[in-house]
């Protein structure tokens, strides 16, 4: 007589775990529910459905998820006890040394998750979209910050310089899938930081005012 009992205890948070996995290594379009259902220890779509109630919400649990663990790399940048220029170079090698690890998929989900949506899954490709926008609010933050406070000089540069920091962020993913190391993603963020060098206030350069005449 075969013997009955009761089903193994579903474990959502390894299964959501697996979930991210899979989802950063191909894509929201690309991974089926077939591959979802595998990856999470072959749970029956009764229990896919009952746990998650789809695959965009399953990804939108998923970008959380992410957020909340590999994501705060990104912290520094809204961490107002960091000076501006250590908030973005903290930033910008942690997310590098993350990107190009190699015991999780490579890049950042974010920027690579949904890429090339067809039209049926542009919120998906809109969520991702509001979280990038995030970063480029953020890294500009830091950057007027920064001419606020008399570290950085306001010019053309320095207006420049939000976009350049979030092009290079966002282009550390193509790298790291390409197979860049962590030690050259690390060494070319320390090339991008002299344009902020570059354009940094001069301590005792600055004109002092002129004083008033007394005749």
């Amino acid at each position: 007589m075969a013997r009955t009992g009761r089903p193994r205890e579903f474990d959502r948070d390894r299964a959501i775990d697996a979930a991210t996995a899979l989802f950063w290594a191909q894509g929201y379009e690309p991974t089926s529910l077939t591959q979802l259902k595998s990856c999470m220890g072959n749970i029956s779509p009764a229990s896919f459905y009952a746990a998650f109630g789809s695959k965009e919400a399953l990804f939108r649990e998923v970008v959380q998820r992410y957020l909340a663990t590999y994501g705060q790399v990104m912290a520094p940048l809204w961490d107002e006890s960091l000076s501006p220029r250590e908030a973005i170079e903290r930033t910008l090698r942690s997310s590098a040394h993350m990107q190009a690890a190699r015991t999780h998929p490579a890049g950042c989900l974010v920027v690579c998750g949904a890429s090339n949506c067809s039209p049926e899954n542009e919120p998906v490709q809109a969520l991702l979209a509001a979280e990038r926008q995030r970063t480029r609010t953020g890294i500009r933050a830091c950057v007027e910050r920064a001419i606020a406070n008399g570290e950085l000089n306001a010019s053309p540069a320095t207006d420049a310089l939000p976009d350049i920091l979030t092009t290079f962020f966002h282009g550390m993913t193509c790298e790291a899938r390409d197979g860049m190391r962590p030690d050259t993603l690390d060494a070319a963020v320390t090339s991008l930081l002299t344009l902020w060098d570059i354009n940094a206030v001069k301590r005792g350069t600055a004109k002092r005012p002129e004083k008033k005449s007394t005749d």
